[in-house]
């Protein structure tokens, strides 16, 4: 059963020891995931599905990740102190596989190691749970439409699941806000972001499935298949939808929202 679904950004400052004092002009960011934690600790889940931008993207299929354990440390951006270790959900990873691959390409892959659109998510969101499972899940390269419908499958497999299920988007907006963003500076980044969050708030979400692609494209974002999976699972479920944070002081928009189940 479904019982937590949110959106969260995953930029590597986020961790203390690689952001140190860039962590204050994200504090807003920082406090957003404080208090989401908070909440998926009431939750009570057994189970985390973490859909992931970065990792091996497989462009005409979604996959999982099943390995027994997996590792995440953040060595690539200077930090070798800080590492974790999470378990796998095998059980409900091969029903996922079994059930959807009839309808939709799906792939099973297998490592130890995640990603930091992973490993930074669950740095803030897990550190008081327990023999906690995680699937760590990869979008596609295929179109919108496809990631909304592999989430609407998802949450079939999601709701029979006898486990309590948490559901985290992992992404981040759009790269090009400033003129030092990584992607360079587009007007078209605020109207992105701007567009998506309002939608999220009004729960349009065919909305987001018609915005133009090349106002997506030139946005430069990294989140939105990630998101339509979760939306894709979370539309049928009465849920508000609480914008916790918004900011984008280094050029890339972070979104922290939790959608909550009513």
């Amino acid at each position: 059963m479904l019982v937590f679904s949110a959106i969260v950004p995953h930029p590597p400052i986020l961790i203390p020891t690689i952001g140190k004092d860039n962590l204050n002009k994200i504090k807003n960011t920082v406090s957003a995931m404080k208090k989401l934690e908070k909440e998926l600790y009431a939750s009570k889940p057994e189970v985390i599905i973490i859909i992931s931008p970065h990792g091996e993207i497989i462009p005409d299929a979604f996959s999982i990740n099943l390995n027994s354990t997996y590792q995440v440390g953040f060595e690539d951006f200077g930090d070798f102190k800080t590492k974790m270790e999470f378990k796998s959900s095998p059980m409900l990873s091969l029903r996922i596989k079994e059930r959807v691959e009839d309808h939709m390409p799906l792939v099973l892959s297998s490592s130890n190691t995640l990603d930091h659109g992973i490993g930074v998510p669950l740095y803030y969101l897990t550190p008081h749970l327990k023999n906690m499972e995680i699937i760590p899940v990869y979008y596609s390269l295929l179109d919108y439409k496809a990631h909304f419908q592999f989430g609407q499958l998802l949450k079939k497999e999601v709701a029979k699941c006898e486990k309590r299920v948490a559901v985290i988007a992992s992404g981040d907006l759009s790269h090009c806000l400033t003129k030092e963003a990584p992607a360079g500076y587009s007007k078209k980044g605020e109207e992105f972001d701007t567009k998506l969050v309002e939608f999220l708030k009004q729960k349009k979400y065919k909305e987001i499935l018609k915005m133009d692609e090349k106002l997506i494209e030139g946005a430069a974002e990294c989140g939105l298949r990630s998101f339509l999976i979760l939306l894709g699972i979370i539309e049928e479920y009465d849920h508000e939808v609480e914008i916790i944070s918004y900011e984008g002081p280094f050029g890339v928009g972070y979104l922290v929202a939790n959608f909550k189940l009513t």
